[in-house]
């Protein structure tokens, strides 16, 4: 059985991440593509625990380490579990945030050491990196509003200044230069369909 086909959707809050990975999973599916619809942190039992752990809002707060620990944690699961069986299947998995949300999020916005991150990689996904991965870019000015208006009181990331997420937004975009291959940036100011279609044209490179 040909092996399925990893891509992975990443951005600040308030990109449009949801909506898009819904909105490429039905255009897969009319094309017949089983698709596993996932996200991160969760995707697993296990992971949505932890998932809870990380963004609850706390007075004890948590260390970056912590973070990062608890990041990787709940990916491991979700690769053991979810993804990797799915990709062997021939599914294709679709994913909100993976291991690039870390180097942005963790080793951009927290400071933590790059060269860590990627050990830790190595034994949540030895082996593993997505084939696509879709960025989609917007200010951090404009996420964090369009975040805070979703309501349902959000989570401790969005709790962070804005200074945390300009750091974010500059190492995802660092990423995408770096490895031009694997990375689309995408304006996540389109309007929503306008944006489906762009990253449609990207998801074709990937069909048989």
């Amino acid at each position: 059985m040909t092996r399925g086909r990893f891509v992975t959707v990443e951005g600040i809050e308030g990109a449009g991440k949801s909506t898009l990975l819904q909105g490429l999973s039905d255009a897969l599916r009319a094309r017949s593509i089983v698709v596993c619809a996932t996200r991160e942190p969760g995707g697993t039992p296990l992971a949505e625990d932890i998932r809870s752990l990380v963004l609850a809002r706390r007075t004890e707060g948590m260390p970056p380490a912590a973070e990062l620990l608890l990041m990787f944690a709940a990916r491991a699961s979700h690769v053991a579990q979810r993804i990797e069986p799915a990709l062997a299947r021939g599914e294709w998995v679709l994913c909100d945030r993976f291991t690039d949300a870390s180097r942005a999020y963790q080793g951009g916005g927290r400071g933590m050491d790059p060269a860590s991150i990627e050990s830790l990689a190595r034994v949540a996904h030895p082996g593993l990196a997505p084939d696509l991965t879709l960025l989609l870019d917007l200010s951090p000015e404009a996420g964090l509003s369009r975040a805070r208006q979703r309501g349902a009181g959000g989570d401790r990331f969005e709790d962070e200044a804005l200074a945390f997420f300009t750091r974010v937004r500059a190492a995802y975009l660092a990423l995408a230069a770096a490895e031009p291959r694997r990375f689309r940036v995408l304006d996540a100011t389109l309007p929503p369909a306008q944006l489906l279609q762009q990253a449609e044209a990207q998801l074709r490179e990937l069909l048989p």
